[in-house]
């Protein structure tokens, strides 16, 4: 596991790329908020993490699956990591940082990359709405919701 990167991964690259690319300015790696987010865009007050599919236990993900061996150390550590995701999420977000999730599967085929990080960059910029963004990688779907000032705080889309 020592060979695993905790930062500058691939994913995480391609994202950052792109952001920069579209002119928006952040910070990578700001170890004084929860979580340490990956990619932090203070102008917009929104934090990004752009999680691996195995590390992060994304659930219905073809990319997701326990070792066959060892299985309960494998077991509890990917529970321990989705613990510790949504506990340094409620804490971002009881500081007001908008969070949202990339999900390593969704950019790794080219394909959809693109439709993908336009909407995401769409998501920051946009404060009127709110993109859900909810890809399998075979069946792609984006869709914009409206949301009320009130509730903008309290999403649970990311």
């Amino acid at each position: 596991m020592a060979a695993v990167k905790g930062k500058d991964t691939k994913p995480e690259m391609i994202v950052r790329k792109h952001l920069f690319f579209r002119g928006l300015r952040f910070r990578i790696q700001v170890k004084k908020l929860p979580g340490t987010p990956d990619i932090v865009l203070p102008k917009y007050k929104t934090v990004i993490f752009v999680n691996g599919c195995f590390w992060h236990g994304h659930e219905g993900c073809r990319y997701f699956r326990l070792p066959k061996s060892n299985v309960e150390f494998w077991k509890e550590k990917i529970e321990r990591n989705v613990a510790r995701d949504v506990r340094n999420e409620a804490e971002l977000k009881a500081l007001g940082w908008h969070i949202i999730r990339v999900w390593e599967c969704e950019i790794k085929t080219v394909a959809q990359r693109e439709e993908y990080l336009k909407h995401l960059y769409d998501r920051i910029v946009n404060s009127a709405q709110s993109y859900l963004i909810e890809t399998d990688i075979d069946n792609p779907s984006i869709a914009a919701e409206p949301e009320s000032e009130q509730s903008y705080g309290n999403n649970n889309h990311s």
